[in-house]
């Protein structure tokens, strides 16, 4: 998965260079993340977000494009140092995206931007107590989670933009645990919550 993913990625940038009417380039920052549906409120959970884009104009403030990245994302219980009852928790989720976005140009400098991503789910795991889960309070997660997407971007430099988004899933990333079950979340379907920061690096600006 992860040589796909590299392969993917590089396909798309240089495919792009060599396209009159296309762009691409490389694109990288931090999730903070959370999980409704959980007993934890709060985007505490941070993640990195890596990968290549291609984009094109469609009409003179319109642009469209597509993306392959790896995001981290997950829910943490955040630890008061004054209170020492509190259970330490961290879901770590990893996926392998594909968003599609269309983007609107309001100046020379800033668009808005927004889309739908379909993300793969490579792993998961949960910690108690700095130990992992026990089997009997594992719940699968599902393999796959689509998120519309709205956003910002802003372009720093001719070739560098900075991109902020706010996610939510619209299928749930995991079921009810299901009355036998043993573990501690609420019986409530679970979504990811996201607020994204990256910067997009084009390789070849401008040539379109």
């Amino acid at each position: 998965m992860i040589r796909l993913f590299i392969l993917i990625s590089f396909t798309i940038i240089f495919s792009s260079s060599y396209a009159q009417r296309f762009e691409g380039g490389l694109l990288g920052g931090f999730n903070a993340t959370q999980v409704d549906g959980d007993i934890y409120r709060g985007f505490h959970k941070p993640g990195i977000l890596a990968g290549a884009f291609v984009q094109t104009d469609i009409a003179p403030a319109v642009f469209a494009g597509f993306e392959i990245k790896y995001s981290q994302k997950g829910s943490r219980n955040k630890i008061d140092p004054k209170k020492t009852d509190i259970e330490k928790y961290i879901m770590r989720l990893g996926y392998v995206e594909l968003p599609i976005f269309i983007g609107f140009r309001a100046n020379d400098r800033g668009s808005i931007i927004g889309g739908i991503s379909t993300g793969y789910l490579v792993h998961a795991n949960e910690w108690r107590d700095n130990d992992p889960l026990p089997k009997e309070d594992i719940h699968a997660f599902k393999n796959f989670d689509v998120q519309p997407f709205i956003g910002f971007q802003f372009d720093m430099l001719d070739n560098l933009t900075i991109d902020m988004r706010f996610a939510y899933s619209i299928l749930s990333i995991r079921g009810q645990p299901g009355e036998n079950a043993t573990t501690s979340y609420k019986a409530n379907n679970q979504f990811n919550n996201v607020i994204s920061l990256a910067a997009y690096y084009r390789i070849n600006p401008g040539r379109y």
